[in-house]
């Protein structure tokens, strides 16, 4: 999972995909911000457009984003972006939608930002929306903030939605309705719990088998061959976001997959045995590509 705003240029997408593709690493998901929140020069291309090109430069690797803010998109462009995208890809896609939350973003480009609560209502909308759009012939909705008049869908059903927040009513019960996975962000043993219980119930609330709501994680990943390479990742990240690198091993150390290889497999196999069934691993310092290559050859065979 990859940062975008962080000044990920197209030659660095086209790089990362490819390494994925060599390596075997096999999913990219990329975030939707329009801006860095840690330095606003930084260059950031559109999730949408940018998963548009790679989709026609690979053939295998699974694209999405983590996730896409219900205020940037009518969920009627939303839905056609990501179907069209599937389109280019031959079925590889995900989308990832969530309610938002980086308000300097919101008012430096003149999206409507509002209270959470606000945020949260209209992100159920456009979930129920995207969902109608890519399984209905013909989709009429009528809500606070969204109306639809018969409306031709897309017809891309097989496309994964999933549901991006930390297990909250407000997230987990549309998503209990319409997504097919849920992916919540990196927390300590006893939170995930929780967190995977939350979702466990809101889908029985709604009648649904919780088995068939595929729950993911995303974590800030630090991995190396030996504690010397696990520092000199550190070192990297550090050097990015103006973080000593003791700090980055240290915090993220406490909740996340950071370590050696061997580390970082007993931290996700614990991770596994919560009811997770995939990680996206939050890759920052974007154009180390040692590291897709080590994940890829080495952490990916070790937890399959």
């Amino acid at each position: 999972m990859i940062e975008g705003q962080e000044g990920v240029t197209w030659d660095d997408w086209v790089a990362l995909a490819s390494a994925c593709e060599e390596h075997g690493v096999e999913a990219l998901f990329r975030s939707d911000h329009y801006l860095s929140w840690f330095d606003e020069s930084r260059r950031v291309l559109d999730a949408w457009a940018t998963l548009a090109g790679l989709a026609a430069r690979t053939t295998r690797l699974e694209l999405g984003t983590l996730v896409s803010p219900a205020t940037f998109r009518h969920p009627s462009v939303l839905a056609r972006s990501a179907a069209t995208v599937d389109e280019i890809s031959g079925g590889r896609v995900t989308l990832g939608l969530g309610a938002g939350w980086e308000g300097r973003e919101h008012e430096a480009y003149g999206f409507e930002f509002g209270a959470a609560r606000d945020r949260v209502a209209r992100f159920g909308e456009q979930l129920e929306i995207v969902h109608r759009l890519l399984h209905e012939e013909r989709v009429t909705f009528e809500g606070a903030r969204y109306k639809l008049e018969d409306a031709p869908g897309l017809l891309r059903p097989d496309l994964n939605l999933l549901v991006g927040g930390s297990a909250k009513p407000g997230t987990a019960i549309p998503a209990a309705r319409f997504a097919d996975e849920y992916n919540t962000l990196f927390g300590g043993l006893d939170e995930l719990r929780l967190r995977k219980r939350a979702l466990d119930d809101a889908c029985e609330s709604a009648g649904r088998n919780p088995a068939t709501l595929r729950c993911s994680l995303m974590a800030p990943c630090v991995v190396g061959r030996d504690d010397r390479e696990v520092q000199e990742s550190a070192r990297r990240i550090g050097a990015l976001f103006g973080r000593d690198p003791k700090d980055v091993l240290e915090r993220d150390g406490e909740h996340a997959p950071v370590g050696t290889v061997d580390q970082v497999v007993e931290r996700l196999k614990a991770i596994e045995e919560i009811g997770y069934e995939r990680v996206m691993l939050q890759h920052l310092a974007h154009r180390d590509l040692d590291t897709v290559t080590l994940i890829g050859r080495e952490l990916a065979p070790a937890v399959a």
